[in-house]
């Protein structure tokens, strides 16, 4: 009977240590994807994601834009600036570290909110610039110059999203970015050069023709001389997301 007594508690806890690993999902933790309507602006992307817990993981990814002309050009540059830079291309690249933190069923299931950071870069080709030089005899001349530069910046973020796991077993996933915005600062020199040699009225022409371009969300100084000018970018870094990735669970 003593013997009995004690097996009961014991064959009691052996159900409740059974139940509890039964508890514990045997869930898929990782996920590749990539952001398909990127492709339409020559992002080539690629992102992991890792559950840590049921409600965070973490997601970490990296794109880049094959060199090509600069999207949405003509939103942010008026068509006769925009006519001044026809044969400019950019490539870029960038680095994103997103935390995800899910109010979903978890494990990389349902609505979520991501603080982020990211790190981008911009490079120019050599591409042509001009601008009418209104010279004192009266006439107009246009002056070509070359043109070529980077920048880069840092920046972080808040996006919200919603992933859906699309198949029986799971392993199809969609991730549907909703909204999402960055914002940070950014540095970078782009040079100006021109075959003629510039005197200082036509530098002071070329300085006020470029700070006229007022690109938004970028602050730049432009310094002139004899050769060309220089673009030194210092200041607010922006920018947005939104998208579908499509990826694997595994």
């Amino acid at each position: 009977m003593k013997k009995l007594l004690i097996l009961i508690p014991c064959f009691l806890l052996s159900e409740v240590d059974a139940q509890e690993v039964q508890a514990v999902p045997s869930e898929k933790l990782n996920i590749i994807k990539t952001n398909v309507t990127a492709y339409a602006f020559r992002n080539i992307n690629l992102s992991y994601e890792r559950a840590i817990t049921q409600w965070f993981s973490l997601n970490i990814g990296f794109g880049t834009m094959t060199q090509g002309k600069v999207p949405f050009i003509n939103a942010f540059l008026k068509d006769e600036d925009e006519k001044r830079f026809q044969n400019l291309r950019v490539k870029a690249t960038n680095f994103t570290i997103e935390p995800r933190f899910y109010i979903g069923k978890g494990y990389g299931k349902g609505f979520y909110f991501a603080p982020y950071y990211r790190y981008s870069d911009v490079t120019s080709n050599s591409f042509d610039f001009y601008y009418d030089y209104d010279a004192i005899d009266g006439n107009t001349y246009q002056i070509p110059l070359k043109g070529q530069g980077s920048t880069s910046g840092n920046s972080g973020g808040l996006m919200v999203g919603v992933q859906f796991f699309l198949t029986r077993s799971q392993n199809l996933v969609l991730d549907f970015w909703i909204a999402g915005a960055h914002y940070g600062t950014g540095k970078g020199d782009f040079t100006m050069t021109s075959d003629y040699v510039l005197t200082p009225e036509m530098q002071a022409q070329l300085k006020k023709e470029i700070e006229n371009l007022d690109i938004p969300f970028v602050d730049y100084t432009v310094e002139t001389n004899a050769n060309g000018a220089k673009v030194k970018v210092d200041g607010p870094w922006a920018g947005f997301r939104s998208g579908l990735s499509i990826g694997y669970r595994f």
